[in-house]
């Protein structure tokens, strides 16, 4: 199979991750820090140490700033469900339903929140549109750092700075950039960095991380047993076991912490150039084709990360994808859980219905993307007669 469908999942992961999978499921099968016995504190160590990684891979404060979550939506209703009555937000026209939905869920609940325009390509007008949608009230900015439709990179150090400037704070949403673009929580500012293990870290399903040095400002969304305070039945708000209640995947967290290693030993930015430059071939085949519809300019590493959003003119997105998977290649097409970014782009309706978006991976090769060209060419007969239908 051709896989393109990275920015859903990565695929394949890469050995060690399995491997250490394995291991995890054969040698640390206790449950960490339920236990006094070696096989409980050996797990309970081995959690802790893929948590001394997640800190230093993402510029946290510490470890007990990592708490880890089956999600990236599960960190993003976390942040968003600690809202208060009267408390607005703003976000980006780009996001995820996983923050929208939380947002929207909120409004029941004296939430407001403000949709901010991203200008692909120029960060200044983006920041200008940010703060003239700030309010007295405005408490926090909710911001992807990449589409995950379209690639659009969102300058989220500045947005960080902007917010604080003004008494805020920002979550960000890192499901398509973690692991793709370097980032550094302290030193960009970021109040709350939600993230997917599953995607650029090349951790298994079922994993992702909560990023903040203020989690004693949220609210838990799950309460239970943390391994301490037994006790008391308020739930103990030390971190991270405050946002960890009930018994961690461990096999998935191990597993992320090779992952991590993975993306480490290979280099962020030599993982994302080796993506980009697949990407820049089939924007260029693409822009060539005039029953392909692009939708970005050319994409660049400073304005984007490895996602390419496009149509063949008169054809459903799904049928596209229909006839790539004929050819085993996998893409993923539709809406993508992105409403707001397929209306700003013209992509919402009923033709094109969505897009249809190309994601290479570490393990993606020229041939993969060759293939790709070719059949998205040959459908240039089938183009041209829906048109003229």
């Amino acid at each position: 199979m051709i896989y393109l469908d990275n920015s859903a999942t990565t695929y394949p992961k890469p050995l060690s991750v399995r491997r250490k999978m394995a291991q995890a499921l054969e040698q640390f099968g206790a449950n960490p820090g339920r236990g006094g016995f070696k096989m409980s504190l050996q797990t309970a160590q081995a959690v802790y140490d893929v948590r001394q990684k997640a800190a230093s891979f993402f510029g946290a404060a510490g470890p007990e700033c990592i708490s880890f979550q089956p999600s990236c939506t599960q960190s993003l209703n976390i942040v968003i469900h600690s809202l208060k009555r009267g408390d607005h937000v703003l976000v980006t026209d780009l996001e995820h339903n996983a923050a929208l939905r939380p947002l929207k869920a909120m409004e029941a609940h004296g939430v407001s929140f403000t949709v901010v325009p991203v200008t692909p390509g120029d960060n200044d007008a983006t920041l200008d549109a940010f703060r003239h949608a700030m309010r007295e009230n405005t408490r926090l900015l909710v911001c992807t750092q990449a589409s995950n439709v379209f690639g659009i990179r969102v300058p989220v150090e500045r947005l960080a700075a902007l917010a604080h400037i003004y008494g805020a704070e920002i979550c960000v949403d890192a499901a398509q950039s973690g692991g793709v673009i370097p980032i550094h929580a302290e030193r960009d500012g970021i109040d709350y960095l939600c993230c997917a293990g599953h995607k650029g870290l090349y951790g298994p399903m079922g994993t992702g991380m909560l990023i903040t040095k203020n989690g004693e400002k949220l609210e838990s969304l799950i309460q239970g047993g943390t391994g301490t305070r037994a006790l008391e039945l308020d739930q103990p708000r030390e971190m991270p076991e405050y946002l960890e209640s009930g018994t961690q995947n461990v096999p998935g967290i191990l597993a992320l912490g090779a992952g991590m290693d993975f993306v480490r030993t290979n280099g962020e930015d030599m993982l994302r150039e080796r993506e980009m430059r697949h990407i820049r071939r089939v924007y260029e085949a693409f822009k060539n084709m005039p029953h392909v519809v692009l939708y970005t300019a050319m994409p660049d590493t400073m304005y984007f990360v490895p996602v390419l959003g496009f149509n063949v003119r008169g054809m459903q997105s799904e049928e596209v994808g229909e006839v790539l998977a004929k050819r085993n290649i996998a893409v993923r097409c539709g809406f993508h859980c992105a409403p707001l970014a397929h209306r700003k782009m013209g992509t919402d309706g009923e033709t094109p219905g969505g897009a249809v978006r190309v994601s290479p991976g570490a393990f993606t090769t020229d041939r993969d993307i060759t293939e790709l060209i070719r059949t998205v060419y040959s459908l240039r007969a089938e183009s041209a007669a829906r048109i003229v239908e």
